[in-house]
């Protein structure tokens, strides 16, 4: 009787959950699933030539529909990619709603530049940002202040919580409904314990900490999408310790909320101000992640060098030497009728001034 109510009715639709080798796990929605009268919600499925041939790319929580559905078997075919409301390349996923960035305050302790990092990351996917904090019993009331205010500083409220005692779980599940959310963070903060927390029938491998480095064992090797038991979906990413920042130099003072609000109430004399050393700037000075801005800066600066140098061998950015050996990239001067010729070219020059003299007295 399914197998004639597929064929009639035609295609079905769901969610990746997880890719693997050339295999996708769909969920089919609730609505499929109560029609069918389905035990099974997972649908194990290949993809069709067709969208291969086109270079239509599969990836986690993509909204897909599936045609010649076998439920005995728990198979299918994915026919056709719906359109994306977002895509994430650094996890690969589609259709992300929010970032849920976890960190612990202690066991690893809490490191401000990585943790500015992760934000940056974060801000420059577009996505609602969430920053929770993790093992929150570890650290005194006092200490949880001090903290609260440093972030409250950077642009953000934090939401504490302690994985082990249960502490503010059903606020953070409040955030987490109806929501695909993709939860991030460095090793050994408790990603995984958290999504065991949250969907019991998970089961995570969860390492400990090391002791000598005080940091985390990666224990994710793959995006994958879990299904939260007061609906929404959790995505799993695999463990870093740094995230890539991709952005050019001119987009990442957008992903710093305290620039974004210096900014909003004035403005810097030259509308391409990099905030760095420029006359007039509104943004540079003594606040709390400036250092961490210049630095990304750079960063930003050699990634944009690196680009250029695969794409054209003639850069137009170079890194220039300041005082106290302070390095710096600026951009080159775009015609060589303003370069000052080289005192050996010159001499060169010369040489052959009078080389051609010579020949021509010799001819006389």
């Amino acid at each position: 009787m399914t197998e004639k109510f597929l064929a009639t009715e035609g295609q079905l639709r769901g969610t990746v959950l997880a890719v693997q080798a050339n295999y996708y796990q769909v969920q089919l929605d609730l609505e499929n699933r109560d029609k069918l009268n389905s035990v099974s919600s997972i649908i194990l499925c290949t993809r069709r030539t067709r969208l291969k041939k086109v270079g239509q790319q599969v990836m986690v929580g993509d909204r897909v529909m599936i045609e010649e559905v076998d439920l005995t078997e728990g198979q299918g075919a994915i026919a056709e990619v719906l359109p994306r409301s977002s895509e994430l390349d650094r996890p690969a996923i589609a259709n992300a709603n929010q970032i849920l960035l976890l960190f612990a305050v202690a066991e690893p302790p809490l490191e401000p530049y990585q943790l500015s990092r992760f934000l940056v990351k974060a801000e420059s996917t577009g996505l609602n940002v969430i920053l929770c904090l993790n093992k929150s019993d570890l650290i005194s009331p006092t200490e949880q202040k001090e903290v609260e205010k440093d972030l409250s500083e950077w642009g953000y409220q934090a939401l504490f919580i302690s994985v082990y005692q249960q502490q503010n779980i059903e606020i953070l599940t409040q955030h987490l409904q109806n929501q695909v959310t993709v939860i991030a963070g460095a090793s050994g903060v408790g990603k995984s314990s958290l999504i065991n927390l949250l969907i019991p029938n998970v089961h995570l491998r969860v390492r400990e900490v090391s002791g000598k480095l005080a940091r985390g064992r990666h224990t994710t090797r793959h995006v994958e999408l879990f299904e939260l038991p007061h609906s929404g979906l959790l995505a799993d990413t695999p463990g870093f310790n740094q995230p890539d920042l991709d952005c050019s130099p001119n987009e990442l003072a957008h992903f710093f909320p305290e620039i974004r609000h210096r900014l909003a109430n004035a403005s810097c004399r030259f509308s391409n101000c990099l905030h760095r050393d420029e006359p007039d700037c509104v943004v540079r000075g003594d606040w709390g992640r400036y250092e961490h801005y210049l630095d990304f800066l750079e960063l930003a600066f050699a990634r944009k060098i690196h680009l250029q140098q695969q794409s054209d061998p003639e850069s137009k950015v170079k890194l220039k030497t300041k005082g106290k050996g302070k390095k710096q990239y600026e951009p080159k001067l775009e015609s060589k009728k303003y370069r000052r010729i080289s005192r050996k070219t010159q001499l060169q020059e010369l040489q052959q001034i009078y080389q051609d003299t010579d020949d021509l007295d010799e001819i006389d």
